[in-house]
């Protein structure tokens, strides 16, 4: 098997048929670089939506994070072969005049917003874990802050006036952890709170969009095979397993097309208000809405995690798939 062709499979969720049709909604994926951002403007694409991916990194430009190879303009590729309609905007959602401008043209372009996707972050190179806050670098902490949650609320204040112009809009703040696991210190104090952050956003926006139909929740995948976990461990999608011996959670990972199943499922339930100001996982809604990863299992890594590892109960990752 060729680069290219390992590459096109390590991309691919899954090519058949879904109930889920999104078929005139508009949706914008902050962050859909890679890994989970990527994977759910895929799946929202799969199910016939218009989707907007953004990021810092295309074909001309490499962003702080230092990964070529992935660019918003394959995602946009990836949505349209999937059956969607992708458009790649680059954006720094740090910088309110892009995303003026971003949503200003969707705007022009499609006059309606359906779902927002906050996926933005971008900061794994910046943590130092098991370092106390006196001895981290400061000028890394607060670039974790700007990147995980100003770009988030930045990207917000500029979209949610198109997007509650329709009731039935949808708001997916991304983020590590859910809020029952993140009591659990994450062992690095800027981490901690950049992480926490999104629950807190997606509560209170939950309030906001109440009288206009909307709803706001926190999503978090599991411990997530994404590109730059893969290349940590020096496998690919296809040879994951390969990387067991050296970290056995490891057997409990979950590709990022669980949780761009879960977004999917999220943007096509006509009673999707139920779960607004909620916290999230992709094994949560894995159950709820009957779709599994791409091997066909459903993997539970929070349940796995609080269970086994820190709860001290008998049991391996294959009674958590």
């Amino acid at each position: 098997m060729t680069g290219h062709q390992q590459q096109a499979r390590a991309e691919r969720t899954d090519d058949r048929p879904v109930a889920a049709d999104l078929t005139g909604r508009v949706a914008l994926v902050a962050g859909a670089t890679r890994g989970a951002g990527r994977a759910m403007a895929v799946e929202l694409g799969r199910a016939g939506a218009l989707v907007y991916v953004t990021g810092r990194t295309t074909r001309e430009r490499v962003s702080e994070v230092g990964r070529p190879t992935e660019t918003i303009e394959r995602t946009a590729e990836l949505v349209t072969a999937a059956g969607g309609t992708g458009i790649a905007v680059p954006t720094d959602h740090l910088e309110p005049a892009q995303v003026k401008a971003l949503i200003e043209r969707i705007d022009d372009e499609q006059g309606r917003l359906d779902v927002l996707v906050n996926s933005l972050w971008g900061g794994d190179r910046l943590i130092e874990f098991n370092t106390k806050l006196w001895d981290l670098d400061l000028d890394s902490g607060l670039r974790m802050f700007r990147l995980g949650v100003d770009s988030h609320v930045i990207t917000s204040h500029y979209a949610l006036p198109l997007l509650i112009r329709r009731p039935g809009g949808l708001v997916v703040e991304i983020t590590d952890g859910t809020v029952d696991f993140n009591r659990v210190y994450r062992d690095n104090l800027c981490f901690d709170l950049t992480k926490n952050a999104p629950h807190r956003i997606a509560f209170g926006l939950a309030a906001e969009l109440k009288e206009y139909g909307g709803t706001a929740v926190s999503l978090t995948p599991g411990f997530l095979r994404s590109e730059e976990m893969l290349d940590h461990f020096g496998v690919t999608e296809e040879t994951w397993r390969d990387a067991i011996a050296k970290e056995p959670h490891f057997a409990i990972a979950e590709s990022p097309a669980l949780i761009g199943r879960a977004v999917r499922a999220l943007a096509a339930d006509p009673d999707k208000r139920r779960w607004s100001g909620q916290s999230l996982s992709s094994g949560q809604l894995a159950k709820e809405y009957d779709f599994t990863d791409t091997d066909g299992s459903r993997p539970d890594a929070f349940g796995y995690f609080e269970d086994v590892v820190m709860g001290g109960k008998a049991g391996t990752e294959a009674d958590y798939r």
